[in-house]
């Protein structure tokens, strides 16, 4: 009878080179987006050394930018980033103090 191995990754975050989730979007997407710049730039006939620097130091910056934000804010750390961003600083609320402080029934009648 054969024996299996049992997949011990069910339920965890995807994971490459350490970058997790969310990163690893960002990261290919970003990559596919410079390679098509570049493209572009060079299709146009733009100056080649021009185009492999700005390719270089774009990619660089991306590479970076990611594992620096994977490392900061974690794995579900820009969701949670975005979250606090959507929250209400402060509410506002226009009833008289005498209203917040008395308390009504719901037919009308004070306690």
């Amino acid at each position: 009878m054969a024996e299996y191995s049992i997949n011990k990754g069910i339920g965890r975050p995807a994971e490459f080179k350490g970058l997790k989730s969310q990163y690893l979007f960002i990261f290919a997407g970003g990559l596919l987006s410079v390679f098509i710049v570049f493209v572009i730039m060079y299709m146009i006939g733009i100056n080649q050394i021009f185009c492999i620097g700005f390719g270089v130091v774009s990619a660089g910056t991306l590479v970076w930018g990611t594992f620096h934000l994977n490392d900061k804010y974690g794995e579900h750390g820009l969701m949670k980033l975005q979250a606090t961003k959507n929250h209400p600083h402060f509410i506002i609320n226009r009833r008289r103090m005498i209203q917040l402080i008395a308390r009504v029934n719901r037919k009308g009648g004070d306690v």
